[in-house]
This record gives C-alpha cells, sequence and structure tokens, in this order.
C-alpha cells in the first residue's frame, strides 16, 4: 500500500487490509490475532476482527503530515 493510502484509512480497518500493509498473509493474521500476537491493537467485533489504523501507521511509520 502507498503512504497515500496508508493515511486515507478510516479509524479502523479489516485485518486482511492491515495484514496486507505489514506484508502478512490473511492466514498469518487471523493465526496472531487469535493469539492475541497481532503487532498492532486488534478489536473483535463479532466474529470479525479489526484493526486501529493509528496503531498500524505507528508501526509501519507513517505520521499524518
Amino acid at each position: 500500500m502507498s503512504h497515500e493510502e496508508l493515511l486515507a484509512l478510516p479509524t479502523t480497518i479489516s485485518i486482511e487490509t492491515a495484514a496486507r500493509a505489514i506484508g502478512f498473509g490473511r492466514t498469518r493474521a487471523y493465526e496472531l490475532a487469535r493469539r492475541e500476537q497481532f503487532p498492532c491493537k486488534v478489536i473483535r467485533v463479532g466474529v470479525s476482527y479489526r484493526v486501529v489504523t493509528v496503531d498500524l501507521r505507528r508501526l509501519l511509520g507513517i505520521e499524518p503530515s
């Protein structure tokens, strides 16, 4: 994902989108989330996982200008 795409993301995103930004595969992302080892904050909403975008940006070293 480009710098501009990452800055345009909403407050929370799907775990698949976060995994793509980090470079993980879908299976690996869900595995880490289930073990509570995903590298940024994950919120479980029902059966889905949402990633807090500000934590993802911080992990990737991307801050809004």
